[in-house]
C-alpha cells in the first residue's frame, strides 16, 4: 500500500498538480487513498521531494532532479523576481527582505554568483544580511540588486 501510495505521490508530482501538503492529500483521497497529513509528510520526506519557486509567488513539489540547474546571474535574477520585496541598506550592510521562508534560497544565490564585493550573505526566514567590502562598493551593489528585483 505504502510503495502504490508513494507511486502516486510521484505522479502528482510530476504532472505538477500539488502546491501544499493539503493538496497532496486531497488528490490522494480523490485516487482512493485513505491518508492523513501526517502521512503525506513522511512520505515527501522519504520520497526527498522538494518545494521549488513555480511562479506568481507560489512553490510547488518536486523531485530534486527536477529542479533546473541556473547559475550564476541567470539564477539571481530568477530568485530576486520571484521572492525579493525589498532592499535597504545602511553603510556596507544590505539588507534583503524576501516572502517567507525564501531567505535562504536567495542569500544561496547571492553566494553563487560570487561578486567580489560581498563578502558574506546571512539569511534567516525573510531577512539577509548582506555584507559588502569595501564600504563605498554597497551603492553599487544595492543599485544592481534593485536591477536583479525588477526595481
Amino acid at each position: 500500500m505504502k510503495a502504490r501510495r508513494q507511486r502516486k505521490i510521484l505522479e502528482l508530482i510530476k504532472a505538477g498538480l500539488v502546491k501544499t501538503q493539503e493538496d497532496m492529500v486531497n488528490a490522494l483521497k480523490e485516487c482512493g487513498f485513505n491518508v492523513t497529513q501526517a502521512t503525506v509528510s513522511r512520505d515527501i520526506k522519504e520520497l526527498g521531494l522538494i518545494k521549488i519557486p513555480g511562479g506568481n509567488n507560489a512553490f510547488r513539489y518536486a523531485l530534486p532532479g527536477d529542479r533546473p540547474f541556473i547559475r550564476g546571474e541567470e539564477r539571481l535574477r530568477r530568485v530576486f523576481r520571484d521572492s525579493v520585496i525589498g532592499l535597504d541598506s545602511s553603510e556596507n550592510l544590505i539588507i534583503v527582505k524576501t516572502h517567507p521562508g525564501g531567505a535562504q534560497g536567495v542569500a544561496s544565490a547571492i553566494d553563487q554568483a560570487g561578486w567580489r564585493e560581498i563578502i558574506g550573505t546571512v539569511g534567516g526566514d525573510d531577512t539577509i544580511l548582506v555584507v559588502v567590502k569595501p564600504k563605498r562598493a554597497a551603492g553599487a551593489v544595492l543599485k544592481r540588486f534593485e536591477e536583479l528585483s525588477g526595481g
